[in-house]
Formats: C-alpha cells, structure tokens, sequence
C-alpha cells in the first residue's frame, strides 16, 4: 500500500498537538496530551501510540513525521544547555556583556541585563583579524587555537563558538579554527558565525553564533530519541523539523543550525492561518493563535504573512524590547503577549487585578485540571464563566474540577478583594481580553494597519473562546474559526514547504553594485540552499535583495526574479524598494543614495496539498442549553450548546451561542450571527459599536 498518510506534531508549553493527514482520502485525525517538559519526546511518542491504536497499520502508512517543539526556546530559558565557549578576535571576549551599550529602559535605577549564554572565563580571543572589506589584517594564530583548545579541555567545554570579527566576509578563518578544535577536542560541538548569520551586526551574530553551540547538543539527542522512537515502532521514512522561518527541513539540517528552530510552534500557526486564508479568499487576516502558555498575533496581507530577522529569547522582562539575548534568525513578526489558558490571576502590590505573564504550563496547570495547581489561571476563569465545561473538555477525557477553580478564586481573588469568585472570573476575563487588545493596538499601527479592515483568524486551544471578546476591542467584524482549532498548529506543519534559506551581507551602493558578482553570490547561495532538499529537482528557487538608504541601519527585502542581474534591473529594484518604502513609513527620501545591505535565495519544495474536509456526524443533534455569564447583563443565562460536527454548510446561528469540539469552544456574543461554510469554517460577523465618526453621520442622518 502506498504511504499516504504525514503526521504532525506541535509540542506546545501545555498540550502537544498531533493530526494525521490521509493524502488519499482527505480525512483527518486528531489527539491532545499534556507536555512532558523534562522529556518532550515521551508525549510525541505517546501519542503516536494513541494514534496508532486506532489505526494499526499508521506507521507503515506514513510517509513524512513533521514536528515542531519549543525544545530550543526552553533550553535558553532554563539554562539547560551544554557548558559552551566563546573563540573569538583578540580584543572582542565581551562583546556578548557590552551588548549594545544602550538601557532598555533609561527610567530604571535597578535596570537588570541578560545573562550572557556563556561565562567571561570561557571567552577567550586569540590573534586574528579580517576587514569589513574581507582582506586579512592579521593572519590566524594558529597556536593561539590550540591553546584555547587547551584551556577548554581543562574547563570541560563541551560546546565552542566560533564568532570571528568580519568572518561574514571571508570564513577562512573560522573554518581552519574549527579543524583545529576538532582535531584537539574529539567530538565536542562546534557552531561558526558565517554559517549561523553570516551578516553584520557584531554583537547580535556573536549571540545567535553562542546559543545555536549551546543548544546543538540537546536538540542532536532529542533529535536522535525521536528518530530511535519512531524506528522502534517500525517508522523507517523521514523525519522532518519545522523551521521560525515557516518552513520545514530535514533532521540533519536541523542539527547542524539548530538556532533556526527558536519559533517552530508559532510559525506553523501562522503557516495554518495563511492557509485558511488562501482557502477562502481573505486578503487582509490577523493570526490569533492562543494556547495554554501565551498569545501570539500576526499579520497576514496577500497570503504572506510579516517577518523579520531579530528575535530575542531570555528577555529579563517578557515584553520589553531588549532586556533579552538576540538571534538574528528568519522568524515570523510575531506579537507575543503572556496571556494564555494557563496564565495566572493574583492581586498585585497595589491592590489590582492582574493576569499574567506567568504561567501554570501543564505543571502543575490550571486548578481545575486536578494536578496540584490552586492558583486561579485564565482556563478557571473560563469555566466559572460557562465557557468550558466541565464534562465535555477534550471530549470527556479530561474531567475539569468546578470546586477546585471556585477555591482558588475565593482564596487568591475574593479574599482579598471582597469580590465573588464569578465577578472576579469576569474581571479576569475582561483584562486578559483588553491586555491582548492593548498590545495588538500597538502591533496594527506599527504596521500601519487597521483591524477594521481585517478578518480574524482564531485557533489555539483557548483561542476561539476569547476570540470574538478580543475582535470587539479591536473593531474586527469577522472571526474566523477553521476546522480543528485547538490543534491547528500541527495541522499547519502539514501544509508548511520544505524550505532552507540563506543570506550573504554584501553592502554596495545599488549604482555601482558588482552585479557580476552579485550572481557569482546567488549561484554560491543556491548550491547551499539546494542541498538539504529532499529532492533538488523538485526545489523551487527564489531571490531577493535586501535594500536601504544609505547611513540607515533596517533594511528592506524586496523580492526579485532569477534572471540574471543586468544593468536594467538597478532602475527596477530602487523602485520596487521606493514603493515598499512609502507604504511602510509614508514618504521617501531622494536625496539619499539606495544600498544593497545583503542578498537572500530561498529553496522551497511543495508538501502534498491539504484536502481540508470538515468532520461531521452522520446526524444532526439538537442543541443542549448551558448557563453563560453574559456581561452586558452581569448574569449568567441559558444559551443552546452546539455540537461542531452536527454543523453543516449554510447553517445560522444567532448569539448568545456557544459551538463544542473536542479540542476547543467557541463563544458567539448577543447579537453576533455565525455562518457555517463550505469548508465547516465558523464565520461570525460581530456586531460591533459605533466609532465616534460612525456615530456622528448617524445623528446628521437621523
């Protein structure tokens, strides 16, 4: 029998994810399982268990595992990494403490940095020195190598980072020092700059260049069990991991650059959305992917959703730019917010309500999952309030305790406070929807968007119920909840490409610029990317050039064919890039000269397409009712309670609702109306109040 069957697997800060995709016949499985944290694999492997019960012969069946995994992200933040070193250019063993030399924030006296990833003992510089132009100053010390060798052995290092001054330019350097420490340090990890972020920006490539060594070893063993796991069970196929920048690539690729896996779960949420997006025509979505740890936001025009190329991990402060370590990584440009199921309520110092940004995780979770949590979290709130119930969550196979969420509010909130556990359930309720429309405010018009002319696309476990709460703050008339929410993530690494790209700083004024060389460069880059496809013929090439005016740090990327660069295209690429410019910051500069900063090539393989069918019963159930706190009224009513899968096509329902699937809810508010279409997607169109200009033309007609 063919394999037609591809598994996904999104480990997640509370619950991993797994859908299974027939190719063939377009059905879908799912399954939901806490995180094990200290082993990430054991639920992976469970759960393909769980599934594999149901079909026996799914493994033999299987013709591609995906993943994606928090893995890296936790292995910063908990500093369980190998003990690592830092080779660098003599002269530069604290470039990883002086940082930027900036504050983050100016106004605090008690101002608290990142802890560098590795010790100032185990920096050490040695004498090499390479020009920002590429032409060597001072040759390579080959002694000094092996004397930090020395040392390093001594220190027990079991990883070295290679970060040279320049080396982006020429690597020669790096590479023989590499073969040096391979030679006096058999077996120990080894990441070099040009192959980690091979562009300027010394101290942001220096830290991603530390923590991709650091990490390399626990994401090679993860790696190694899940692969050993999965062959045990008889999977002999590949396996593959997804990528922050929405692609996946091939276990191999993985290990030798693990630092490109920092955003894999949230990247193939975004990669979901985009799809759903696609399916139904929308050319302006906004991502909201909320699980049990956090939610993330992003925004998607034309089917491309933003990205960026500067991601912090470790912030000292979660939310605040630049008390974090840099990795200069392709990453989608994700807003973060620490509001999640799992985030937890308390009473702070000054005797306000406040949520998050901590988290209960799946250990020991919210209190009503009966696992030793008893602080009130976000998921408690939710079901106090009649958005969860308590017998019907993840299908009946997760009983949630009513009396255990009541305690913890009547002890961390009411006590306090002088509230009932339900108004603080309610205030709960509210702030976390405010905090996630503050923070999205600020996102949208950083990009010069408005959520008025946006459709809201909501998945994530505790997404579609905080979903239409959140678009009402926000002005966005439509939320969309696709298929299979609470586990959409996975079902988005089925739909990611395989993809691996690479870039080369050049910087050279765009009138002058090499082009000759510049397609020297792409051809060089091309082979690079070409060789961890799967399959080279079946990769699909794409360039482009990073632009920017000349003096200006952030530069702009700016798609481009595969024609080879000729003197028309300079007058073609300044105008691309003068147009991109004026839509993002609403004017140009013609005084300036326009400079190529870097150049990128991107190697792209399609994944079978997606044959999204909407899972129904063979009949149409009648609606139970449930009591729901409506705020408008302070109270709780009866609502009907639908059965996702009795849905079909065409189908209305007028609000106060709420729809049930196993792995989500979703709330409709009074007065909003949902749309079942073609696709089982819920369309609710939300009624929205009036802005103050809507208002005003009201009254003159009136």
């Amino acid at each position: 029998m063919a394999s037609s069957m591809r598994i996904g697997i999104d480990i997640g800060g509370t619950f991993t994810d797994f859908t299974v995709v027939d190719d063939a016949t377009g059905e879908i499985t799912v399954e939901k399982l806490l995180t094990s944290h200290d082993a990430p694999e054991i639920t992976s492997l469970a759960g393909i268990d769980a599934l594999a019960a149901r079909q026996p012969s799914l493994l033999a069946n299987t013709s591609a595992v995906i993943h994606a995994t928090t893995l890296v992200t936790n292995t910063i933040l908990e500093r369980k990494g190998a003990r690592t070193a830092l080779l660098t250019t003599e002269g530069f063993r604290d470039i990883l403490e002086l940082a930027r030399e900036v504050r983050y924030d100016v106004f605090d006296m008690f101002i608290q940095l990142p802890k560098p990833i590795v010790p100032r003992p185990l920096r050490l510089g040695i004498r090499e020195r390479v020009l920002a132009d590429g032409s060597v100053l001072i040759p390579l010390h080959e002694e000094d190598v092996r004397a930090a060798a020395a040392q390093f052995r001594a220190a027990k290092v079991e990883a070295v980072a290679v970060a040279f001054l320049h080396s982006y330019r020429t690597p020669d350097h790096e590479r023989r020092a590499a073969e040096i420490l391979r030679e006096e340090l058999p077996g120990i990890a080894i990441s070099m700059l040009h192959e980690v972020h091979p562009e300027p920006r010394e101290y942001e490539r220096s830290s991603s260049t530390a923590i991709d060594a650091y990490v390399k070893a626990v994401v090679a063993t993860y790696l190694d069990r899940m692969q050993d796991g999965l062959a045990s069970r008889g999977y002999q196929k590949s396996l593959f991991v997804m990528l922050s920048n929405g692609g996946t690539a091939t276990v191999a690729t993985a290990k030798r650059v693990p630092i490109q896996m920092v955003e894999s779960g949230p990247a193939a949420g975004v990669e979901a959305a985009s799809l759903f997006g696609r399916l139904l025509g929308l050319n302006r979505v906004l991502s909201f992917d909320m699980g049990g740890t956090t939610a993330k936001l992003c925004l998607i025009s034309e089917g491309e959703a933003a990205r960026t190329r500067v991601f912090e991990v470790d912030r000292v402060h979660r939310f605040k730019k630049g008390s974090g370590l840099p990795v200069t990584v392709p990453v989608y440009d994700l807003l973060e917010i620490g509001a999640g199921g799992g985030s937890i309520a308390r009473i702070n110092n000054l005797g306000l309500l406040q949520v998050g940004p901590e988290s209960s995780g799946s250990t020991p979770g919210p209190a009503c999952y009966g696992l030793g949590g008893s602080e009130p979290t976000v998921t408690d709130a939710d079901l106090l309030l009649g958005h969860l119930d308590a017998e019907s969550f993840l299908g009946g196979a997760m009983r949630l305790d009513v009396a255990a969420a009541t305690q913890a509010f009547s002890h961390h909130i009411s006590s306090p406070t002088g509230m009932t556990p339900l108004d603080a359930a309610s205030g709960v309720n509210d702030l976390v929807n405010e905090t996630m429309a503050s923070a999205a405010r600020m996102y949208l018009a950083e990009k010069g968007a408005s959520a008025i002319e946006m459709t809201m696309i909501a998945f994530g476990g505790a997404g579609p119920v905080h979903a239409v709460g959140l678009a009402r703050r926000l002005g966005c008339p439509t939320v969309v909840v696709p298929p299979l929410p609470g586990v959409m993530s996975s079902l988005g690494l089925l739909a990611a490409p395989i993809a691996f790209e690479r870039t080369q700083a050049i910087r050279q004024l765009l009138s002058v610029a090499d082009l000759a060389g510049m397609e020297r460069l792409f051809t060089e880059l091309e082979a690079i990317v070409r060789e961890p496809m799967p399959d080279q013929s079946l990769a699909v090439i794409s360039r482009s050039v990073f632009l920017r005016y000349s003096g200006q740090e952030q530069a702009l990327e700016i798609p481009i064919g595969l024609e080879p660069p000729a003197e028309k295209m300079r007058a073609i690429w300044a105008e691309r890039f003068l147009t991109a410019y004026a839509a993002l910051y609403g004017k140009i500069d013609d005084d300036s000269p326009i400079e190529i900063a870097s150049v990128r090539v991107m190697a792209a393989q399609a994944t079978p397409p997606l044959n999204v069918r909407p899972q129904r019963d063979t009949e149409i159930s009648r609606p139970r009712m449930r009591k729901l706190w409506i705020a408008e009224r302070r109270e709780k009513l009866d609502v009907p309670v639908y059965a996702r899968a009795s849905l079909v096509a065409g189908q209305e329902i007028a609000g106060p609702a709420i729809v049930e699937e196993r792995e989500s809810t979703t709330i409709i508010g009074p007065g909003d109306r949902l749309t079942v279409d073609a696709l089982g997607c819920l369309i609710v169109r939300l009624v929205l109040p009036l802005r103050d200009e809507q208002a005003t033309e009201a009254e003159l007609a009136s």
